[in-house]
């Protein structure tokens, strides 16, 4: 199967309209319905392309395997054919349909998408391929067991139980709970409700004036922060009054709870109405889009962001999304947001409001973590599994400088040390003396965090390695981490040193050995909510492109995800592709003045945010040594007189120019027992005047003159 070739997938239902399968069997063609959307990707299929006609929804019963209970997401294999012509106006496809009315059932790894563009590049994918157009049967069981559904349908599935027990029941109650989206059904609902109340003691329901209520309301009754028996029982009446026939569940870990004292989804002002309207149709739509293709995508982000403006609906809206379809939708409490944050950039910003955050937001978070689900690697493989993770972490947390919790942890009579991390930001890098201005800093931050990859360069002693650690420090978040790594290219650097290559072992045998670069990737894909450095010393001294092989396309920012994986040059036994995490982050540094060195080349050099570091004798060196040593500050003027001289000397010579100018480095640790005339003339005689004999070599008088800039005629 050639890996290269693409594969499409194609829906035939619009919103609003019929399935159209049968018209464009009949008329040989596909259509696109929609007149604003998906007109690049449909432009994008070329002729001799082979399609196929899908439908994608959810099955809980009369599956061919055991599903513990659990929905089972389908895609339904209608029509395969070949693509004849590209209309080229984003809408028509002509085809030639060569198998119909195959209604072939695909389990388990599906997309609702209308558009879902494959190629042959994992198992996962071939597996698709030869399944629709080549009539081979699907491996259930190697799907089953596959990280992102191992959980819920896999083999010896039994310490999941615990945390999966309590799916079914939530997922029934909230199918049989719908048929009171009418109203006229409400008034039953209702006298339930308040009898409810009545019998538990429901502060947040007694005392109102209760004549309607919207779902996610009345799912929180069993939902709130109460005895748990207490809980079990409600849930008990509730199955009883919806004719539930999953039992209660025993075990209720990893259940969002409401705060007793935020217990409603909707006001007591006079656009009530409105809100539990708006809340019983983001039910509705919510169950329809998790269960069926993808007609219901716009629906919910209108439902979605109408619902999240209303006042007492925040993030805990997405705890009743998560009640009713626990593995179709995610929780996004603090907890969850913090965990979140490690590796998903919308929740790096803290201060993130709901006003900010759109029903298109949610679902390209989501697409997101499916993706990322599927990553065997990956810490959780499902939104159950991530929620009770974080909530974990969240009682663990343990910050820098809370002595409260660390008394707390001691209260009880905790057996474990608890390791104190020395946290490292900004304003720490600022303090130990970079004299990077405070703007270019932050930009240089920006980029690291945002494209990934940079490379400081600059002329020698501007203090790049210095930086490129301390950058390090700040994305990690902690000084001295073991989650940097760093290496330094030189010109007998290869890839099999820096990715994989085979190596001889002490028995005289060649054994297949990962490079750092493998290393750090591996352990970043282990630990998702930790970011991971590697720092890469003369990045330009070794062959870069050579050296990062097929790993130069996947350092791009956006293909940092599993669906990019790329197979090694060197592969393991059964060894799937690799892709380099979005929580690793390479900083590279680069001297410019170094002629021996060939120029980075466009590809690398396009993967990477360059930013150049000067050097810098103002202000913030004079009282950085003013601070550090016993100098004064004519004496510090002077040496900064000097050398600024030796730079723009340096500078209007044509053969060297700014590339070639002394850095600040060089100037910034001193010998507390010389004085400043003595510490000045060992630094030049021992480190800069060798370098200047370099840079004019054969040219006598331009070296003789640059002395006597730096150390007047009494040299």
């Amino acid at each position: 199967m050639d890996g290269t070739k693409t594969y499409w997938f194609l829906g035939a239902n619009y919103t609003g309209n019929k399935d159209q399968t049968d018209r464009f069997i009949n008329s040989g063609i596909w259509e696109n319905g929609y007149d604003k959307k998906y007109l690049d990707d449909v432009r994008s299929i070329a002729v001799g392309d082979q399609i196929a006609i899908k439908s994608a929804y959810t099955q809980k019963h009369n599956l061919p395997f055991d599903n513990n209970g659990q929905f089972v997401s389908v895609m339904e294999i209608k029509a395969i054919g070949i693509v004849t012509k590209n209309h080229g106006d984003g809408k028509l496809l002509d085809v030639d349909w060569q198998q119909t009315n195959l209604n072939k059932k695909w389990y388990f790894y599906t997309n609702r998408t209308v558009i879902w563009k494959i190629r042959a590049n994992n198992w996962r994918n071939k597996q698709l391929i030869n399944f629709a157009f080549y009539d081979q049967p699907q491996d259930i069981d190697a799907f089953r067991n596959a990280p992102y559904w191992k959980s819920r349908y896999g083999d010896n599935n039994d310490n999941n139980k615990p945390l999966l027990e309590w799916i079914p029941f939530y997922e029934e109650i909230a199918d049989k709970l719908l048929s009171y989206q009418d109203k006229n059904k409400r008034l039953k609902l209702m006298t339930f409700i308040n009898q409810l109340a009545l019998e538990f003691r429901l502060s947040h329901l007694i005392g109102k004036d209760l004549h309607d209520i919207c779902p996610f309301t009345a799912l929180g009754t069993f939902n709130r922060g109460i005895a748990e028996e207490t809980r079990k029982n409600i849930a008990q009446k509730w199955a009883e009054f919806l004719d539930v026939k999953e039992p209660v569940p025993n075990c209720w870990e990893g259940i969002p709870l409401l705060n007793n004292q935020i217990s409603w989804f909707f006001t007591d002002s006079e656009n009530q109405q409105q809100e539990i309207d708006n809340l019983w149709d983001l039910y509705s739509v919510a169950l329809n889009f998790s269960n069926i293709d993808n007609n219901y995508q716009e629906d919910f982000k209108q439902k979605f962001d109408l619902a999240m403006a209303q006042p007492y609906c925040s993030w805990q809206l997405t705890n009743g999304l998560f009640w009713i379809r626990p593995n179709a939708y995610l929780v996004l409490d603090k907890a969850t947001k913090s965990y979140l944050s490690q590796y998903v950039e919308i929740f790096k910003n803290k201060n993130l409001r709901k006003s900010d955050f759109s029903g298109n937001d949610y679902l390209k978070l989501l697409d997101d973590l499916t993706v990322r689900f599927a990553d065997e690697n990956f810490p959780v493989h499902s939104y159950p599994e991530l929620y009770l993770i974080a909530l974990r972490n969240n009682e663990n947390a343990i910050l820098d400088t809370d002595y409260e919790a660390q008394d707390h942890l001691n209260n009880q009579d905790m057996t474990e040390s608890v390791i104190k991390k020395q946290s490292y930001t900004e304003e720490h890098l600022i303090n130990e003396g970079c004299f990077v201005d405070k703007q270019q800093l932050q930009a240089i931050l920006n980029s690291l965090r945002f494209k990934k990859n940079i490379i400081l360069q600059g002329p020698p002693g501007t203090g790049k390695t210095w930086v490129a650690k301390r950058l390090a420090n700040i994305i990690v978040g902690y000084k001295d981490s073991k989650n940097i790594k760093a290496i330094q290219f030189h010109p007998n650097m290869s890839y099999e040193d820096f990715i994989r290559g085979y190596r001889p072992t002490s028995d005289g045998k060649l054994a297949l050995i990962d490079g750092p670069f493998l290393e750090i990737i591996n352990q970043a894909r282990n630990d998702a909510q930790s970011n991971y450095v590697i720092v890469i010393e003369e990045i330009n001294r070794g062959n870069p492109a050579q050296i990062f092989g097929e790993m130069l396309t996947l350092l791009e920012a956006d293909k940092r995800n599993p669906n990019e994986a790329l197979e090694l040059t060197y592969q393991h036994q059964n060894e799937k592709g690799v892709f380099i995490p979005a929580n690793l982050y390479v900083i590279g540094t680069m001297n410019i003045a170094d002629r021996s060195l060939a120029m980075l080349d466009f590809a690398l050099r396009r993967r990477f945010a360059f930013y150049h570091l000067s050097p810098h004798f103002g202000e913030n060196w004079l009282n950085y040594m003013q601070e550090k040593h016993a100098f004064s500050p004519q004496q510090l003027q002077d040496i900064k007189r000097r050398i600024e001289a030796l730079n723009q000397y340096i500078s209007n010579d044509s053969s060297l120019g700014k590339a070639f100018t002394i850095g600040h480095s060089y100037f910034t640790c001193s010998n507390q027992k010389m004085t400043a005339q003595d510490w000045f003339k060992h630094i030049v005689r021992s480190e800069i005047e060798p370098l200047l004999e370099e840079y004019w070599f054969g040219e006598p008088e331009k070296f003789s003159d640059a002395m006597t800039i730096l150390l007047g005629n009494a040299q």
